[in-house]
């Protein structure tokens, strides 16, 4: 994994927009982090890249906060799905946090989101709350989190 470069920014569209790809039509629209702009998030190191024979096959886009490390967004390309990346950036985001000294990993997703919400729980995070989605009214979000053991 490697901290993404401005020059690497169309990579890291084209690797969400494909991997959110399957969700548009659930969500009647694009999800939110297909809208997003990554420039400022490269500019601040929170996007960083998963690269196979330098073609970028995973990303991860995350915050860090005083007391917590945030996911924006977890993508793998959808050639290199159902290869165990997903769970290998969340290792990588875990021991972001452990390096930074920080005790938990937080994230929210769609409450319709179902598969990631049980992925994300048989990874460890505990739900925490729901809310409604700002973004989407009559939806809701689902607060998690995640211990970081030293």
């Amino acid at each position: 994994m490697r901290p993404a470069r401005l020059e690497d920014l169309a990579a890291v569209q084209s690797v969400t927009e494909a991997a959110y790809e399957p969700y548009r039509a659930l969500f009647g629209g694009p999800p939110l982090p297909v809208t997003e702009d990554y420039a400022p998030r490269i500019l601040r190191d929170e996007v960083w890249l998963r690269e196979r024979d330098e073609v970028v096959s995973a990303l991860a886009v995350f915050e860090r906060h005083a007391d917590h490390l945030m996911i924006f967004s977890l993508a793998v390309a959808p050639a290199y799905q159902r290869q165990g990346f997903g769970i290998e950036l969340l290792r990588f985001v875990d021991a972001k946090a452990a390096e930074w000294g920080l005790p938990e990993v937080r994230l929210y997703t769609k409450s319709r989101m179902e598969r990631n919400i049980a992925l994300y729980r048989a990874y460890g995070f505990q739900e925490t709350g729901r809310r409604p989605n700002p973004y989407r009214p009559g939806w809701a979000l689902v607060d998690m989190t995640k211990s970081i053991k030293d």
